[in-house]
């Protein structure tokens, strides 16, 4: 048996950052506060737990005054620094600068274009996307699938964004369906597109479908709520269909390996590489 681990799976570089400051605090003994899980991936935010980050809600967030709070890697809207300077709260801002940079954006041709649509392309509830839409106060439309086009008011020009971790060739074809439906309206109305999409993730999924088609099986690990890994998992799938997702080290014992199997382990970029480590030993252990 042969067992692989994807190297260039793993965290992105927003992600390191963001766990990399958590845990220099807490090595100092200080008590920080981390608003929403720091990544999408239960065994990571469980092992920060450990180390004395405690993840809290935005409403226990308004109600703290006088203490450090971790800004993840996803950003936030300003609100949330409002309410911190209201509250004498230190914020540690470990926001992705793919991230700034798009909230930036948005926030200068929202001012510069005030009659204009602003919409994002994304999930619609995702902590991105949120602060996204605070950088308009709100007045946005979140696009989440090519039927939501439908959103879309066109008789008033756009502003096309979308969410850093979204998929590449799916945003372009939302992009040309909203522009045909422009030409076919035919007024003067038109779409402004902006590739905002991180390019690290994006090459991900490249990467990933021709790391799938190496092996017997593929292991796929990532946390369930996780967007990136939902995405990814489906492209390995695609390229192998004896891919199997799992979150937890415990979930290898549910998979019946074959001595001469050549396996490979792969994850999204919100799955730490000590975690795939943990699950190769395992699979070497039962095997």
């Amino acid at each position: 048996m042969k067992i692989e681990i994807d190297e260039n799976s793993g965290f992105c570089f927003g992600v390191i950052n963001a766990i990399r400051t958590a845990e220099e605090y807490l090595s100092k003994g200080e008590k920080l506060y981390c608003l929403g899980d720091i990544v999408h991936n239960n065994e990571e935010v469980n092992r920060l737990k450990e180390l004395g980050l405690q993840v809290i809600s935005y409403e226990e967030y308004q109600q703290l005054h006088n203490v450090t709070v971790l800004i993840r890697a996803h950003g936030e809207p300003p609100e949330t620094y409002e309410i911190a300077k209201k509250n004498n709260i230190t914020i540690v801002d470990s926001t992705c600068r793919v991230v700034l940079n798009l909230q930036k954006k948005i926030r200068d041709k929202y001012i510069q274009n005030p009659n204009h649509q602003i919409l994002i392309y994304g999930k619609e509830g995702h902590a991105e996307v949120v602060g996204l839409l605070g950088q308009v106060h709100g007045n946005g439309i979140v696009l989440s699938s090519i039927e939501d086009i439908e959103k879309i008011d066109f008789s008033r020009s756009s502003i096309l964004f979308a969410q850093t971790t979204q998929n590449l060739t799916t945003y372009n074809t939302l992009i040309q369906e909203i522009k045909n439906r422009y030409n076919q309206i035919g007024t003067h109305a038109q779409l402004e597109a902006w590739d905002t999409i991180c390019r690290s993730v994006a090459h991900r999924a490249e990467e990933i479908a021709t790391f799938a088609q190496k092996f017997d099986k593929v292991i796929f690990v990532s946390g369930i709520k996780s967007s990136n890994g939902l995405y990814l998992y489906d492209i390995c799938k695609k390229n192998n269909p004896s891919t199997y997702f799992i979150s937890h080290p415990e979930q290898i014992h549910q998979i019946e390996f074959l001595s001469n199997d050549n396996i490979g382990i792969c994850g999204a970029t919100s799955t730490p590489m000590w975690l795939m480590l943990k699950i190769k030993n395992e699979i070497e252990k039962q095997n």
